[in-house]
């Protein structure tokens, strides 16, 4: 005789720091599931009641007595339906715990405390955390469940300790963080501990934004052979049921599989999804950016207008004496494309006034890039002089190969509340714009296909600052995600003098990655919480022993 359990993917956004609302979203899923679903069991991500990651807000004592009480709260609320969630344990800066616990019908079942702490990367939980030891197997209505959390899953004991406490089903609580590539590995390193073990394995992700961090769901189960037999959509809340079952002593899984998403579709989703919840997460009524023409913004742009909406979308060209018409041409193109307020403020006024008013400071001195920066900062100014008055945030609009070698102005270009494209180099912004296109065209071709231009001096081109993208983007991915130094940039063929020239720039402007504003991260290497590097240092491409 078969025995079943009806056991669903809570697939959620929580939001950092906000217990009340996070135990709210709990119970909302937790009873549509009984109720609409037929759910027994249901399961949500990591330290679901605190978000994650939620830092040094875990230093606080009263973090930790909100937890408490949003546990109490689930016990008194939810009947009928098992939950497992993941939440902090213990004592702030004594015996803290990274922890999932199963609650049912006004008790908890069991808890668990996560065995491997992540401490690379963008993880840092050996500074919260102590690492748990035991084994957490639970019996639920004639099956054996096994508890893991996240990086668990990435070694061969925690998974295997579940197995050998008799666990038929290991259920697998994840904060995973997106980047390119990543869903491919998860279920790679999952498909290994399911064979291992010969054990189903339910992995369930969070979903939203997190400041720099985009998490992009895509649960998923991976049954004891090694095969994947269901799978939630990537970037989407929602509650994934998971038909489980017994005839004799076989265990079997099935649900839905939802269709995998193209590499492009995920990052431009997971760029969407992190802007959309920066903005919301943070009660910010709108945006404005500074539309040039030019490729970035027109990307920032239609990510802006897709993640919140024309109406919350303000876009301002700011042309100068060396703005070329197709540029204005292009940005009132695209902005109508779009349906967004667009306005025009030329900056020669108050470029004017600045010359003037440094004209003595700068007498018997030539022209150079200090009176391009100029320009940028009188952009900057407006910009953020919009923002304080109507409380829009300024989008930035800068790509990664610009921040990572300096070709953009501090207080200018860089000016703003988060910048979208942050971790996307050059040559990336230009396939997605292309993507983009490809589902509606929106971003007029003469912008894709445009030399790109600064626009601060007559007849200037990246080109003339810059190696080609293609070339520059190349050596940064060795330099910034590699780790590899200047002779094994230069042994695997890159050209000595270019590829020293490409470290400079990205070592000396440190200092201006520093004052930048957050983005999100969707590549293994990213500016900020994943690369920290010293801005004093003396570490150059030219150091030697002697």
């Amino acid at each position: 005789m078969a025995t079943t359990l009806c056991l669903v993917m809570g697939q959620i956004n929580p939001i950092v720091g906000d217990v009340s609302g996070n135990v709210k979203k709990i119970i909302k899923a937790a009873q549509h599931a009984r109720d609409d679903l037929n759910a027994d069991l249901i399961v949500f991500p990591e330290l679901t009641l605190t978000g994650y990651p939620p830092e040094d807000l875990l230093h606080r004592p009263g973090l930790i007595k909100r937890v408490d009480k949003g546990l109490a709260k689930l016990h008194k609320k939810v009947k009928g339906i098992a939950v497992v969630v993941g939440h902090p344990s213990g004592t702030v800066r004594d015996d803290l715990y990274n922890a999932a616990s199963v609650i049912y019908d006004g008790k908890t079942l069991i808890s668990y405390f996560k065995h491997c702490l992540p401490n690379y990367s963008v993880f840092d939980e050996k500074r919260y955390f102590v690492e748990g030891k035991e084994a957490a197997v639970f019996d639920f209505k004639g099956f054996k469940f096994g508890l893991t959390i996240c990086e668990d899953i990435w070694f061969t004991s925690p998974a295997a300790l579940a197995a050998d406490n008799g666990a038929e089903i290991l259920l697998n609580l994840n904060a995973s963080p997106f980047r390119q590539g990543k869903s491919t590995t998860r279920e790679l390193q999952v498909k290994q501990r399911a064979l291992e073990n010969s054990l189903p394995i339910v992995y369930v992700n969070q979903v939203g934004g997190q400041d720099e961090l985009v998490f992009d769901g895509a649960s998923f189960v991976i049954a004891a052979h090694g095969e994947r037999v269901a799978r939630a959509p990537a970037w989407r809340q929602g509650l994934y049921p998971v038909e489980v079952s017994r005839v004799g002593a076989s265990v079997s899984l099935k649900g839905d599989l939802a269709e995998q998403e193209t590499d492009l579709d995920m990052v431009y989703q997971g760029l969407v999804l992190g802007l959309r919840d920066y903005i919301e997460k943070n009660h910010f009524p709108s945006v404005v950016l500074g539309l040039s023409g030019g490729i970035d913004s027109a990307l920032t742009l239609a990510l802006a207008v897709d993640a919140i909406g024309a109406d919350r979308v303000k876009t301002v060209m700011m042309p100068s004496k060396y703005t070329a018409q197709m540029s204005l041409d292009d940005a009132a193109e695209m902005a109508d494309n779009l349906g967004v307020s667009h306005k025009v403020i030329p900056i020669d006024p108050i470029y004017a006034q600045f010359e003037q008013s440094l004209s003595d400071e700068f007498e018997g001195l030539a022209k150079d890039t200090t009176e391009e920066n100029i320009q940028a900062r009188s952009r900057g100014v407006l910009l953020m002089a919009l923002s304080n008055k109507t409380g829009a945030m300024v989008l930035s609009t800068g790509n990664k190969s610009e921040m990572a070698v300096g070709y953009s102005t501090l207080y200018g270009d860089m000016a703003g509340g988060y910048a979208p494209l942050k971790d996307v180099y050059k040559t990336l912004v230009y396939r997605l714009s292309e993507y983009r296109n490809s589902i509606s065209q929106i971003i007029p071709v003469r912008i894709i296909t445009r030399l790109p231009s600064a626009e601060l001096a007559e007849d200037q081109l990246d080109q003339d600052s810059l190696p080609p993208y293609d070339v520059l983007d190349s050596l940064l991915e060795q330099y910034i995600a590699q780790d590899l130094c200047f002779e094994d940039m230069v042994s695997q063929g890159a050209d000595p003098v270019l590829a020293a020239r490409v470290i400079k720039m990205v070592d000396r402007n440190e200092y201006k990655r520093r004052q930048a504003p957050p983005g999100i991260r969707i590549t293994s290497r990213a500016f900020g919480r994943d690369r920290r590097y010293p801005i004093t240092s003396g570490y150059t491409v030219n150091s030697k022993i002697d």
